[in-house]
């Protein structure tokens, strides 16, 4: 076979074994902790929530630690990308998503604050340990925010944390180890996969994170989101790519600057940090303003991959 195709083998072996292992992973994590007796709601809006973002975590540590800090940034700023141009445009042609009104005042408005934190990291080209520092201090602020706010308002779940498995303490141990073990195998072989796919066609390695690793990443959350409103659970679908986003800003953005500092390719900056910007600034606003209860509707969806299509072709010219 040719290198190629070797290639392309190992994305997709990457990418399915990533989404498994990020599933038991998490499952095995959350029993875990409710063997030791943490309440479902604290687990549900920690390690449910941080392991929804688990493929993007640990694609891009792999990536830094093995010098691929393009791919590491790409993985973050493109999956933030995909969630709302591919993610939320696909849910929202299969059916209206609801808008909850303490999501439009208080997880969006954050994901604006967050977002423009990262921008205030990115801004000199240079993702170092202090930036990083910055972005995983949010990350404790955001989840003391989002336990705060549970607390205060228990009738409006943020995560459905009563789906938790119960598992015997040792198929927990098992699953949280064996996952974590193959999350850490499949990030090296999609990360190997997506670096010889760059080489091989001539483009940049952070397009090849901006498009393939970080739509693989995000496969998850459009799993999970479509799942949720063929379910009837139009107004989960939001909160799930919403909660992604802040997680991934904060938890994967992060992991670059931590293991391997250092200048930034210029295009993230000019590029892809402000189209991450606009589609950010545009789905709050149409959370966020209007007629209530707000709703984004099928029109709203196509305006999404539109924009997505643009982005897409936008990479395409420009060629990396």
């Amino acid at each position: 076979m040719s290198p190629a195709i070797y290639a392309i083998v190992a994305i997709i072996i990457g990418f399915i074994l990533l989404t498994w292992s990020a599933d038991r992973f998490v499952g095995g994590a959350a029993a875990t902790a409710r063997n030791w007796g943490i309440s479902p709601m604290l687990i549900g809006l920690t390690v449910v929530s941080i392991g929804t973002s688990a493929p993007e975590i640990l694609v891009s540590l792999m990536s830094a630690l093995q010098g691929h800090t393009d791919i590491a940034v790409g993985n973050a700023i493109g999956s933030n990308i995909a969630n709302m141009g591919l993610v939320l445009g696909i849910t929202a042609l299969i059916a209206p998503l609801s808008v909850k009104p303490a999501l439009a005042k208080r997880e969006i408005p954050l994901l604006l604050v967050v977002t423009l934190i990262a921008g205030a990291c990115l801004i000199n080209s240079y993702l170092g340990v202090i930036e990083s520092l910055v972005l995983l201090s949010g990350l404790f602020v955001t989840l003391y925010l989002m336990i705060y706010w549970q607390k205060a308002h228990p009738e409006e779940p943020l995560v459905d944390s009563e789906e938790i498995e119960k598992l015997p303490s040792g198929k927990a141990y098992l699953e949280l180890i064996g996952g974590l073990v193959l999350l850490l195998v499949s990030a090296q072989i999609l990360v190997w996969g997506a670096t010889q796919i760059a080489t091989l066609l001539g483009v940049s390695e952070l397009v090849v994170g901006l498009t393939v690793v970080a739509i693989g990443t995000s496969l998850p959350e459009l799993a999970a989101s479509v799942a949720s409103v063929l379910r009837g659970h139009h107004d989960i679908a939001l909160g799930n790519v919403i909660g992604s986003n802040i997680f991934n800003l904060l938890a994967v953005l992060s992991m670059p600057g931590l293991v391997a500092p250092g200048p930034l390719n210029e295009s993230v900056i000019s590029r892809d940090y402000p189209v991450m910007l606009a589609f950010t600034v545009l789905v709050a606003a149409m959370t966020m303003f209007g007629k209530k209860p707000k709703t984004l509707g099928r029109y709203t969806g196509i305006i999404l991959l539109v924009g997505y299509g643009c982005y897409g072709a936008m990479l395409y010219m420009q060629h990396g």
